[in-house]
């Protein structure tokens, strides 16, 4: 008997999973101007992998996990309307430790946004770059429903798994037919409260999320619920096939309207900077990361990939 190690596929709550995240990044290229687009289409490799960096930092990176999330359900109803736009205002308010234990995506957001229009200004190739791929991340975190509850990973509602169901499983098996077209980028006017009502549109649909995983879930036995398959060298537990479609088709679309959501804002932000960093000549920056920036990307890669996979602070299982 061949014994393999039985993993659980949704157990790490990881947004969009790599998968979604570098699919996103990727669309994301294709919603920008002719000023940008050469940069970026030339770039689009490094976009796409370097996606999912924010993820692979989570454990090693102190601070790094709360950038992810915003638990609005922890600050009472209608929090997402009333929680303080500026960091500073919600740091006076809270106290920061409060806020980091409850994430803080929307102000990270902004805060990175800032970063990147600096290197738009500064015309440093390799802070754009790298700049971009994060902000993407950020940015599509904010999209997704369970990133905005305390209940991220249903383990408050005896669903525990539903995070990597909706934002990985479904994906991963169905985006091939999605409509992912978002158009072109368009300049945000007020890039702070872009990202918040990005939050407030994700947390206004965890009701459904849940609710309607619970309903399906009274339908299915055990068995039909989850199966297993070979991932690589792996046998992993994972939803079902069936399973995974009833629910997709029971959220009506919800997912991929998230996914188009959510390249459309990440092209967005990335014009923006763009434009408010002077709108500068891309065409006459290094096309590539320098030298030293692959070699930094390299050490990342090396120190995240030998630190053991631990539980951080924030949604972290």
């Amino acid at each position: 008997m061949i014994c393999l190690p039985l993993l659980f596929i949704a157990r790490q709550a990881q947004a969009w999973g790599f998968f979604g995240h570098r699919l996103l990044n990727r669309l994301a290229v294709y919603t920008l101007p002719p000023g940008m687009f050469g940069f970026y289409k030339a770039n689009i490799e490094y976009l796409t992998v370097n996606a999912t960096r924010p993820d692979s930092r989570r454990t090693v990176v102190p601070g790094e996990a709360p950038k992810h999330f915003l638990d609005v359900d922890r600050y009472g109803d209608s929090a997402e309307y009333k929680l303080p736009r500026k960091y500073a205002d919600a740091v006076a308010r809270y106290g920061e430790d409060s806020l980091l234990r409850h994430g803080i995506v929307p102000w990270n957001v902004v805060s990175m946004k800032n970063q990147l229009t600096a290197a738009f200004k500064a015309k440093n190739t390799d802070r754009i770059l790298s700049l971009s791929a994060d902000l993407g991340h950020y940015v599509a975190d904010a999209c997704v429903p369970l990133h905005t509850t305390r209940n991220y990973n249903g383990q408050l509602t005896g669903q525990r798994g539903i995070h990597g169901l909706w934002e990985s499983r479904l994906p991963e098996l169905l985006s091939a037919d999605y409509d992912l077209f978002s158009g072109k980028a368009v300049y945000l006017e007020r890039p702070s409260d872009a990202i918040w009502a990005a939050v407030i549109r994700s947390h206004a649909a965890v009701d459904s999320v849940l609710r309607f995983e619970k309903q399906l879930t009274a339908d299915y036995a055990e068995d039909q619920k989850f199966g297993y398959e070979q991932r690589g060298s792996q046998t992993v537990r994972a939803y079902s096939r069936d399973f995974s479609k009833a629910y997709h088709a029971r959220l009506n679309g919800q997912v991929e309207r998230q996914m188009r959501y959510a390249a459309a804002l990440i092209g967005n932000f990335w014009f923006t900077c763009w434009v408010d960093g002077g709108s500068p000549d891309l065409n006459v920056l290094p096309r590539t990361p320098s030298e030293t920036e692959q070699q930094r990307l390299e050490r990342e890669a090396k120190e995240t990939a030998g630190v053991p996979v631990v539980a951080a602070p924030g949604h972290d299982e």
